[in-house]
């Protein structure tokens, strides 16, 4: 397989730099472009007697859509080692987002890290990486918290 874009998923997380940094690898083996994606997961609105959004909803996005572009721009700083990257930032559900964003960025490979959660919470709460693995057009790496990389 020859990747020349790939995706790599991140959020606040040790998982996620781990991921950040086996994508980051990837590409310079494969002379690859990559795309940094984090999803800003919506919060649910407060509304106000009149049917409007409250200020503190329209605050806290702001400050998630800045503080999303500063977490990829220190991915991308600690990891990058000069591949050309893209910033992918989004309101969307994880799984969804990533899926949507990998499809219309091109990606040839989505790296994902995964907390590695078992029994009654990954009963409940499913698997964001095992979601976007059966749901991607592409192959999906995954890098266990785990994992040494």
């Amino acid at each position: 397989m020859n990747f020349k874009k790939i995706l790599i998923a991140v959020d606040n997380s040790t998982c996620s730099e781990k991921a950040a940094k086996a994508g980051y690898d990837m590409a310079e083996k494969f002379g690859a472009e990559v795309a940094l994606v984090n999803i800003i997961e919506p919060i649910p609105a407060n509304v106000n007697p009149d049917l409007t959004l409250a200020p503190v909803f329209l605050e806290t996005y702001d400050n998630s859509e800045e503080n999303s572009h500063i977490l990829l721009k220190e991915m991308e700083t600690k990891y990058s080692k000069g591949a050309k990257t893209t910033y992918l930032s989004i309101v969307d559900t994880a799984a969804h987002g990533i899926i949507q964003q990998s499809d219309e960025w091109g990606s040839d490979l989505i790296v994902i890290g995964t907390y590695g959660r078992t029994g009654l919470y990954h009963f409940l709460m499913g698997s964001v990486a095992e979601h976007v693995a059966r749901k991607s057009a592409c192959p999906v790496l995954i890098i266990p918290n785990k994992c040494d990389v």
